[in-house]
């Protein structure tokens, strides 16, 4: 049921953005879309999920610019938003990019190589740190994307297996999403669930690394704690809905908070060796951040991003385990 009959169809990309209360991100991304070196024609569907601060007029400016259609519906949440963004598509390769991307001058161009190198009916990309990014978004995509944490399997393709795209830099063929019927209405892990579904149908994932996005994520160490906790809520579901996708390493950052919680007792009675071994792991982080980030600010603030990540992305896979929801 893979793309043997896509192969020979020339590709056309339809790109999906849905925004909600976000219009100077949307000006970023659009303005970003401008500077494509790829030179075949694509559209752009701006689908504006019930915001009170519209994102309308902002995308007037680049009607001149790009092939860009604003559609404004009521507010059900971003898969709802990209399914319906891709029944207006006019194209046959759906590209679903978050509000929060500034997306690099090479990307589809990338994005039409490897498909033309290796075609699958669906593909996720890579994160990025962008120059213009503060140090708290820079500490965070460190933490999302490091091999040191659980982030590795989106910054290095040594480290992908069967990869699972998430909806932040994610594309799908129209035939599949035909046969899948898209996003579902999770609210969180939604991304994960299609691509399972995708799987179910015999249609294959790639990891493209050279297709990778600026990705802002939170803007906050609260806003990110809350993203990694429902992050982490979500995925007993999901182990449950296709028990054949469950592994052990999804309990690691619950395991990881239970140790360095115990660390801080066997301290208070004079035991070092744990603390000791939390202590060179956050050395490491420190000295892989400052290597790769070329900043102190960000190499620190990365030990307390990772620290946040472990703590609710395993805080919320604990709940989601015991509660069920």
């Amino acid at each position: 049921m893979n793309a043997e009959i896509n192969i020979v169809v020339e590709l056309k990309f339809s790109i999906i953005i849905p925004v909600y209360n976000r219009p100077q991100e949307i000006e970023e991304l659009l303005q970003s879309l401008t500077k494509q070196t790829f030179t075949k024609d694509f559209e752009v569907l701006v689908i504006e999920d019930g915001s009170t601060l519209k994102s309308d007029e902002i995308v007037s400016k680049y009607e001149a610019l790009l092939n860009i259609k604003y559609h404004f519906k009521e507010n059900s949440g971003a898969g709802a938003s990209r399914n319906f963004g891709m029944e207006l598509a006019m194209g046959n390769y759906f590209i679903i990019l978050d509000s929060d991307c500034i997306i690099p001058a090479h990307y589809l161009e990338a994005v039409d190589n490897a498909l033309d190198e290796n075609y699958t009916d669906a593909y996720g990309g890579a994160d990025a740190a962008h120059d213009s990014f503060t140090t708290v978004q820079k500490a965070i995509n460190y933490s999302m994307t490091s091999f040191l944490t659980t982030g590795g399997i989106r910054g290095s393709k040594n480290s992908v297996g069967k990869f699972q795209p998430r909806s932040f830099n994610f594309g799908i063929s129209k035939l599949a999403y035909g046969i899948t019927g898209g996003f579902s209405d999770m609210k969180t892990g939604e991304d994960i669930d299609l691509t399972f579904r995708l799987w179910e149908n015999n249609f294959q994932t790639q990891f493209m690394e050279n297709a990778f996005v600026y990705h802002k994520r939170r803007t906050s160490l609260k806003q990110f704690f809350r993203q990694t906790f429902l992050f982490g809520n979500a995925r007993p579901f999901l182990s449950r809905k296709y028990p054949e996708t469950a592994k052990i390493t999804y309990w690691f950052p619950t395991l990881f908070i239970l140790f360095f919680a115990a660390s801080l007792v066997f301290l208070s009675f004079g035991f070092m060796l744990p603390a000791s071994l939390i202590g060179f792991y956050f050395i490491a982080i420190f000295l892989d951040s400052f290597f790769k980030n070329k900043k102190i600010s960000v190499a620190v603030l990365s030990i307390a991003t990772t620290l946040i990540q472990f703590t609710g992305y395993g805080l919320g896979f604990l709940k989601g385990s015991i509660t069920g929801n």
